[in-house]
């Protein structure tokens, strides 16, 4: 009998898994319609009042989402008094839903990785994961990786799209 062989950990393909890098990131959303008048009306004293009376310390250490679900016309101070209630508590305060806020924060932490790591490598971007990673988050890493990697594909190792092969001079 012979010996079954993993031909994949056997290449020389490296992978990129982006889900990876939103481990840790845990995502809190606050409506701001919770604050207005039948959740349309900024009254400046009531919102205010609502704001001091919330329990920021619920966002210690995580990602505040901050965005209005209605069609309430807000003026910018709303938005930056909210800022000021989470300062301290969250561990940044970001304008939009969860979804929005994690492809900033996904698109942040590209900017932390080492690229050159990848260069003149067979790159493999993982498409498949549990959580569901924004094509702008994707495209961002596709830039980041293009100037360094002799090959990029998406997808898995037994079933991926080719995207980019390096020219040969």
């Amino acid at each position: 009998m012979s010996e079954i062989v993993n031909k994949v950990k056997q290449s020389k393909l490296e992978t990129v898994d982006l889900e990876k890098l939103a481990a840790g990131i845990e995502v809190h959303e606050l409506d701001i319609k919770d604050f207005l008048f039948q959740e349309l009306i900024l009254k400046e004293k009531e919102y205010r009042e609502k704001l001091e009376q919330h329990d920021w310390s619920q966002y210690e250490g995580r990602y505040l989402a901050v965005f209005c679900s209605t069609d309430a016309i807000l003026p910018k101070w709303a938005f930056m008094l909210i800022v000021q209630y989470a300062y301290g508590h969250a561990e940044d305060v970001l304008f939009g839903n969860k979804e929005e806020v994690l492809d900033e924060l996904l698109t942040r932490k590209l900017s932390d990785v080492d690229w050159e790591q990848y260069l003149d490598k067979f790159v493999l971007l993982k498409g498949c994961s549990k959580m569901d990673i924004s094509s702008d988050v994707y495209m961002e890493a596709t830039k980041k990786l293009l100037p360094h990697v002799k090959k990029l594909m998406y997808g898995e190792a037994c079933s991926n799209v080719p995207i980019y092969r390096q020219k040969r001079n």
